[in-house]
């Protein structure tokens, strides 16, 4: 679809109505930007995770062996914001969950790479201060999404989050 001709306020409308589509396939489930909830749905459907209350801080989905996961997702624009930064976490230290589930979109919302990383190797790389930190404004852990933890934890995540994304 060419939407080069239309004006910012048709842009906005159809934004609009995308947004609106997506929350009755149950794609996205509130008004944030996309990228969290669909990480968590794609993430839900491949590994049949129920999700969380919206209500529950610090976890998003529970697997059917009671494991807990917090699900984070990136989207990186080619000649944009290509960090590989994802929202924050909170409360590291309480162990709220077992493995953060994270995910790396391309621009175009194609699944690019995804990881389950187990809590053990999070507060490690912390300990080490490699690609995590605290953030004492916010109160909160910001983490990179890095390829080398990417690839050592992938063990076919990537291949199954494509799967049920098309």
């Amino acid at each position: 679809m060419d939407v080069s001709g239309l004006s910012v306020q048709q842009l906005l409308k159809l934004h609009a109505e995308i947004e609106g589509q997506l929350r009755k396939l149950e794609i996205i489930n509130s008004a944030n930007n996309p990228v969290g909830d669909l990480a968590e749905t794609l993430f839900c459907r491949a590994f049949e995770w129920k999700p969380a209350d919206k209500s529950q801080a610090y976890f998003d989905a529970e697997g059917p062996d009671g494991k807990r996961y917090q699900i984070k997702g990136r989207r990186i624009i080619d000649n944009g914001n290509r960090s590989r930064q994802l929202s924050a976490i909170r409360d590291l230290e309480g162990q709220h969950f077992d493995f953060l589930a994270g995910v790396l979109f391309n621009e175009d919302y194609s699944v690019k790479k995804a990881a389950l990383i187990p809590y053990a190797v999070l507060l490690n790389l912390f300990k080490e201060r490699k690609h995590i930190s605290y953030q004492e404004h916010t109160r909160s852990y910001r983490f990179m999404l890095v390829d080398e933890i990417l690839n050592a934890h992938d063990a076919g995540v990537t291949t199954r989050l494509k799967k049920v994304w098309h």
